[in-house]
């Protein structure tokens, strides 16, 4: 057993090798503060055949016993990961599968469980150090180290992995992941904060990740096992020579057709054409020839953006493809829009709901509650394709939290908009970027269904093709783009700053001044996609969709939400059931009543109010008698609450006996003459004599 330790972000983080999990290739197990994290890998001993990917899985998994909590739910034990836990697992994935040996195709699987958790330390950020550390101390061939932090920044000053309370008050929420002088990940939000703003939090990162670095290359130098070997895959000269020789020009044409359809077209009818033809002389190796033709497409699509600074649709650099924006297209939806980019395409359509439409998440730090969510679909039609459907995979998770992360910050915060918002984006069609899309199109929905929110939010993806020393960014890039290329970057924002960002790297990373021109790049084409969302859609419309419920917010005092609610939620209920509408009612006296039916809201208002009102000195009401006693009459002037009328206050005359001019039961005008600290009330039926209820 090893142990090791460093002071990280003005906290102790320890590492123990050899204690858990020693059957595993690689294992440790973290310590933060008191969130522990385990961290195994494995592989197959040999390699999955006729993969060309790296076949890795990552799974973070949260148990409810590392918090002290017994799960819910009949049976008692954790089931299929929660949204967080997919999200832990793809944060801890992304900056891993870059860094493996080219050509190393065995099964991968990375796991961390997290044991016990605090509310100060984040486990996800300790299982991908952790993950970097059971890889690199494996024989799997890991071109790592890696290492990961959370910077936040309050009142404009940047902290290095911030506590949970710290995190709800931060401006800016960034995970990045680097190498040794790279980026490798970020992934992260933020409150309208500028480029150079992000460009020095990265920085940060990089300067505190350090030291984490250093300590684990001592770890594999240490405790770390010789990497298994990872043979070149063989490249048949003459094979790709008789490929090139048919095939090369056919493809460079085939790859400037700018509408995609018809480039995949023709590049599969020149693949079946080039396996035919060399059919007799390369008999059953047509899947090499594929692979050769891949190779061939990928040098050359970088080639002609190195070189001549064009794409494959024919754009520069920097070009957006077109863009049309359709609001109010669904009639009975409370807010629809249709985003178009090139051939990427999103539906999003908005629903308004009460509180019971909330989302009740059981999560390690306690019951969370969402009024805001984003769904984001991917169906297999969108790119011409047949699929079983299936519940969203990990990727529909990612790309909606991103854009829900996006659109979120222009939503209003002070409660005056008392809705449950859930935001659906359907994928129609997909050409690179449909999650930066949805960004646009859940801006526009939002608007038409009269959601009070800031301002338009836009997303665009950008690119990086590196050859050498020489590299071009690309603005709005394809799907080809994105597969062909060394980054996948979105950026989201307004016109005052961005709100949200994605980073994946296919190679070793970059540097931040890469990164810098590739933030103002986006912000250029940020500005002339929310120029072209505006012409569709200048504010939120006025009034909500016809279809939408009705929410009215009054307040009661805090000592009458009782008297709301009735023994046993009598009132409550009683209030539904007369009315017909949605009411809740919080412990600060806030109370939501929902309908569709307006004069149903007015007649719930009423009963809440006839239940909490208050006695005013001077008013009349009419009561009625609940009680006689010798000294004079109990009157009940509204449900709940009831006064005294001494017999002296009965008449203009002497009364003798209380019951000579009421009886129980009697309704009576009278008129409140007092209120005293104790909440007593004195009434008087003289002084109401003769005057009627305004």
């Amino acid at each position: 057993m090893r142990h090791y330790e460093i002071e990280y972000a003005g906290r102790t983080l320890s590492i123990d090798i050899g204690k858990m999990a020693r059957q595993a290739h690689g294992s440790c197990t973290l310590r933060y503060g008191d969130t522990v994290v385990l961290v195994t890998a494995c592989r197959n001993d040999a390699p999955s055949p006729g993969l060309d990917f790296m076949p890795l899985t990552v799974n973070y998994m949260e148990m409810t016993y590392a918090a002290g909590k017994i799960p819910g739910g009949f049976f008692k034990r954790e089931g299929r990961p929660s949204e967080k836990e997919v999200l832990g697992s793809r944060l801890i994935d992304r900056p891993l599968r870059p860094l493996f040996a080219e050509g190393y195709h065995h099964e991968t699987q990375v796991i961390a469980t997290v044991l016990s958790v605090d509310q100060g330390h984040d486990p996800e950020l300790i299982a991908s150090i952790g993950a970097s550390i059971a890889l690199g101390i494996s024989d799997i061939p890991f071109n790592g180290p890696i290492a990961a932090a959370r910077i936040g920044s309050i009142d404009g000053k940047l902290i290095c992995n911030p506590s949970l309370k710290q995190q709800k008050e931060s401006e800016l929420d960034l995970i990045v992941a680097a190498a040794e002088g790279s980026i490798i990940m970020v992934e992260g939000g933020s409150r309208f904060v500028s480029e150079d703003y992000l460009i020095e939090a990265l920085k940060f990162a990089q300067e505190n990740m350090k030291g984490v670095l250093e300590l684990q290359k001592r770890i594999i130098s240490e405790a770390g096992t010789k990497k298994m070997d990872v043979a070149p895959v063989p490249v048949d000269g003459a094979l790709e020579s008789r490929v090139r020789e048919l095939a090369l020009e056919r493809l460079k044409a085939a790859l400037r057709v700018p509408v995609k359809k018809d480039r995949y077209s023709a590049v599969a009818a020149l693949k079946k054409e080039t396996i035919e033809a060399l059919a007799a002389e390369f008999e059953g190796r047509g899947k090499e020839i594929g692979a050769i033709l891949s190779d061939i497409k990928y040098d050359l699509m970088r080639e002609m953006v190195v070189k001549e600074k064009k794409r494959v649709d024919g754009r520069g650099p920097r070009d957006i493809r077109d863009i049309t924006c359709d609001v109010g297209l669904l009639p009975r939806t409370h807010g629809s829009a249709l985003f178009t980019r090139g051939e990427t395409q999103a539906m999003v359509v908005t629903t308004l709901g009460t509180s019971e439409d909330e989302q009740k998440i059981d999560a390690l730090s306690g019951w969370e509650y969402k009024t805001f969510m984003l769904h984001y679909n991917f169906p297999p039609f969108s790119v011409g394709e047949v699929k079983i459907l299936r519940g969203p995979g990990r990727r529909e998770i990612g790309h909606g939290a991103l854009a829900e992360r996006a659109v979120s910050k222009v939503l209003p915060n002070d409660g005056g908009f008392p809705y449950t918002i859930r935001v659906v984006s359907d994928i129609l069609e997909s050409n690179g970027s449909s999650s930066m899309a949805t960004v646009c199109g859940a801006s526009l929905s939002l608007m038409d269904a009269g959601v009070p929110t800031t301002g338009h939010v836009a997303g665009i993806a950008m690119g990086l093709i590196k050859e050498g020393d020489e590299a071009v960014v690309l603005s709005d890039i394809l799907g080809d783009e994105d597969h062909l290329g060394d980054m996948d970057f979105k950026v989201a924002g307004t016109e005052n700053g961005v709100t949200a960002l994605q980073m994946d790297i296919k190679i070793g990373g970059v540097t931040p001044e890469i990164l810098k021109e590739a933030l103002y790049q986006a912000k250029e084409g940020r500005l002339h996609i929310l120029g072209k969302m505006r012409s569709a859609i200048e504010a939120p419309r006025a009034d909500l969709s016809a279809y939408a419920p009705r929410i009215t917010t009054i307040y009661v005092k805090q000592e009458k939400i009782k008297d709301v609610i009735g023994p046993g939620g009598k009132n409550i209920k009683g209030i539904i059931l007369e009315t017909g509408v949605k009411i809740d009612i919080d412990d600060t006296g806030k109370v939501n009543i929902a309908s569709m039916d307006s004069v149903a809201v007015q007649k719930a208002i009423d009963i809440v109010k006839r239940l909490t009102q208050e006695p005013e000195i001077g008013r009349l009401y009419m009561g009625k008698v609940k009680k006689i006693m010798d000294f004079g009459a109990f009157v009940e002037i509204f449900p709940g609450t009831e006064g005294l009328v001494h017999i002296s206050q009965l008449a203009e005359e002497r009364v003798k006996n209380v019951s000579d001019v009421l009886k129980e039961g009697d309704e009576v005008l009278v008129k409140v003459i007092e209120v005293d600290k104790a909440g007593k009330i004195r009434l008087s039926r003289k002084e109401a004599l003769g005057q009627t209820l305004a």
